[in-house]
């Protein structure tokens, strides 16, 4: 390892297609990267989730599940319009109720948290809340309450609410000021082109529809205020919690211990988080608020719909002269503007793009970050485009795709710290059988006709600082790790032991791992943008040698050597070149109650270099001619991100990526009735997944490749990239299949048979 000087420095932390410089502590050494040749025992391996145990006997404690003494039950009254305001509102009934503790509606919350207004603008927008003894009766409750809305006039779609009479979403005005990116010429790259083509792409706003539904249990110990939360930022909701009531951020616990599923959807605290910490406050007792399927599919983020008008020139050979994009976005009542045009900037080699948002908001719930944002919307608008292209040049689109590879970084012209697409191209090519002859027609059946497509990927992965990381060696030999990470269900607890085991020299049923917790583990930022193991991975690995080095010193003394004559293999010390050794726990049992303790911090991104992860998919589909079914036949998956830490846990986060990505092109969907501007399928029943009869084969592996130039561990972030190109490739294959392109998500028979005219 080498020493780093001490001090703040300022890096730069890509996150989601946001761009964010940031002042952070400097490291006080730099481990020694471990690259190609680096001789690791468990990092690599495949070892069972260190938590699966709790998961599989149910002892695994989810939000829902906590249960403290004298819990009450908090639920949401809803808004069944779109806008109005309230004129009326009368708990009293709803108080009468045997069991009811509190009711809040419009003026009872402080105005900080933006809970029960009197105007409404939103479908399913909290109103009131009633906190009971029981679900039950709080149900009853809220049933009882007399509410009376005077409609308005509200804009649900992007064309209405840009239309210069447009009845006003927002105060601050229902456009916001277009994002117009651009380099080069485009108008000279459109000259220069020998032929262009022009689509548009719509795609839908999609729910995330997570297992477990957003929810909060707080309790107050006199001032002090305790939540456990199904949250991706321990840390970011208790800084949310701490601002919104006025309080100290010592004063906020967040305990986050299982999480079913997140996708984007909880980067913060919520109505849920504030009603539940607010009627706890009120009643001096624990209070659970946690959203029913509908309260979750109405009112918890979304990924907004697109329409994406897209032009590219090319020479004859397939080389890309520009590419020109102009989108609409409607978030909801709020959101931020992430949308899809950074991808177009950062994919293909192209001198020059150009690049217009325009982003509005509607009369709808707000958008939120949705696994991928941005990005997966635009590779629909990019790769659609480039699958026409290819089509009407007459080139195979893989190779057209291999003829505009990206050496460098465009968006930035710098280099990428790693970028294997190439051979993901070339691995997934010979998988899948790209080359091969296609298979005969089925006789028997002529009206199903198959196709195959493909699509390609990048997203910024390289995560970053500040994330911190202690190690503990105890007496009796055993090291517990923590950091204020979490793990969303992704394995991040099995890859931070197996990065801290190999960064001791442990073995990995030595090691736990503390997580989920803003009392008892130092700050780590939120799981999100695919950062976690290449941001926390690092802060451990140095955490882990930090303690380690102070290990050897000890044991140096005691076995009278030096202390660079030791090594460390499966939790033992070893004087090397001979037979003499000692266990952790040997060497720890003889210091008594002297702990050996480590700290890691995670050091600056490379300023001159980019850090992706790419990849491509290739799927064939069977569609049905005569009722327009699509159904993914196979999905073949390439990606590369680096170091892989653990291959089992990789290939979950592809083949949910890809399950999800399979969602969007055939089914998911959120749809509003024109006339009310209610949401018309707020359940999973009307909301239609995947289930296990639209499951496709899946082959889905990372290539063999290591970063250390992204950080010391040689990973990048997966948990996104993989959604990115499964819809544009099967909506490529639908197109080959068909002869036509469907250019509206998703591919549902009535759009299928439309194309087909």
């Amino acid at each position: 390892m080498a020493e780093v000087k001490s001090g703040f420095i300022t890096t730069t932390v890509e996150v989601e297609g946001r761009t964010e410089t940031r002042v952070v502590e400097r490291p006080a050494f730099e481990p020694t990267p471990w690259g190609t040749d680096a001789a690791l025992t468990h990092v690599g391996q495949s070892p069972p989730r260190v938590d699966a145990p709790e998961k599989v006997t149910g002892r695994a404690r989810y939000t829902a599940d906590i249960q403290r003494p004298r819990q009450a039950v908090a639920l949401f009254l809803r808004s069944t319009v779109a806008k109005g305001t309230i004129t009326h509102f009368d708990a009293t009934a709803a108080r009468a109720v045997p069991g009811v503790l509190a009711v809040m509606g419009p003026g009872d919350a402080p105005a900080k948290t933006r809970l029960f207004p009197s105007a409404i603008s939103y479908a399913g927008q909290p109103i009131a809340a009633v906190c009971a003894e029981s679900e039950s009766v709080a149900w009853r409750a809220l049933r009882a309450i007399v509410v009376q809305i005077d409609s308005l006039p509200f804009a649900a779609t992007f064309e209405a609410t840009a239309a210069p009479d447009a009845p006003k979403v927002r105060s601050a005005g229902n456009l916001a000021e277009p994002i117009v990116v651009s380099r080069g010429d485009v108008a000279a790259g459109l000259a220069a082109a020998e032929v262009t083509i022009t689509r548009e792409y719509r795609t839908p706003v999609a729910l995330h529809s997570a297992m477990e539904p957003h929810g909060a249990v707080a309790e107050w110990e006199g001032d002090r205020l305790t939540i456990w939360e199904s949250t991706q930022g321990i840390f970011r909701t208790r800084n949310d919690v701490a601002r919104v009531l006025g309080i100290a951020q010592s004063q906020v616990r967040v305990i986050k211990e299982y999480m079913g599923g997140g996708f984007g959807a909880k980067n913060g605290a919520g109505a849920h988080t504030f009603t539940a910490a607010l009627l706890a406050k009120q009643l001096q007792r624990p209070v659970r608020c946690v959203l029913e399927r509908d309260g979750e599919q109405m009112d918890s983020g979304n990924r907004p719909a697109t329409t994406q008008r897209v032009t590219l020139g090319a020479r004859r050979d397939g080389t890309l002269t520009a590419i020109r994009l102009d989108a609409d976005v409607p978030l909801g009542i709020s959101g931020w503007e992430g949308g899809p045009a950074q991808l177009y900037h950062e994919l293909y080699a192209c001198a020059n793009v150009h690049t217009t948002e325009r982003f509005a908001h509607i009369n709808a719930s707000g958008m939120q970050a949705f696994r991928a944002p941005g990005y997966a919307e635009g590779a629909i608008g990019l790769e659609g485009a480039m699958n026409a292209l290819a089509t009407t040049l007459g080139i195979d689109p893989l190779e057209l795709r291999r003829r505009n590879f990206a050496e460098r970084d465009p968006r930035l012209d710098r280099a990428f710290t790693g970028n294997a697409l190439r051979q993901c191209y070339d691995e997934a090519a010979e998988r899948f059988g790209w080359t091969a002859p296609r298979p005969a027609p089925d006789r028997a059946h002529p009206e199903r006709v198959r196709g195959r497509g493909v699509a390609a990927q990048t997203w910024p992965t390289g995560g970053g600082p500040p994330a911190y990381a202690t190690a503990r060696l105890n007496n009796d030999g055993s090291i517990e790790i923590a950091s204020g990470t979490q793990d969303l269900g992704t394995g991040a607890r099995t890859v931070l032991a197996q990065i801290a085991a190999d960064a001791f020299g442990a073995a990995l049923h030595d090691v736990r791992v503390v997580l989920g917790d803003t009392e008892r583990a130092p700050y780590a930022g939120n799981s999100w943008g695919s950062m976690t193991t290449a941001s926390v991975g690092p802060a451990v690995r140095m955490a882990a040698e930090d303690a380690r080095a102070k290990l050897l010193d000890a044991a140096s003394q005691l076995l009278n050597v030096p202390a660079d004559a030791l090594e460390t293999r499966e939790s033992r010390i070893i004087v090397r070149d001979s037979d003499r050794t000692m266990t952790f726990a040997e060497v720890t049992g003889k210091l008594g109650n002297v702990m050996i303790q480590g700290r890691g911090s995670r050091g600056p991104n490379p300023s001159d270099r980019a850090i992706v992860t790419v990849g491509v998919q290739m799927a064939e589909v069977e569609v049905d001619r005569m009722t327009g079914v699509v159904r993914v036949l196979r999905i073949v998956a390439a990606h590369d991100c680096g170091r892989v830490i653990n291959p089992t846990l990789a290939r979950s986060q592809l083949e949910g990526g890809i399950l999800q990505g399979l969602g969007y092109a055939l089914f998911e969907e959120r749809r509003l009735d024109g006339a009310t501007g209610v949401p018309l399928n707020p359940s999973l029943h009307d909301y239609k997944i995947p289930t296990m009869a639209d499951c496709p084969a899946i082959d889905a592996w990372c290539v063999q490749n290591v970063d250390a130039d992204a950080n010391h561990t040689g990973a990048r972030g997966l948990a996104e990239p993989p959604l990115i190109p499964t819809a544009p490739a099967i909506a490529a294959a639908v197109a080959d299949a068909l002869g036509v392109e469907v250019s509206e998500l998703p591919l549902t028979p009535w759009r299928v048979l439309a194309a087909l005219g």
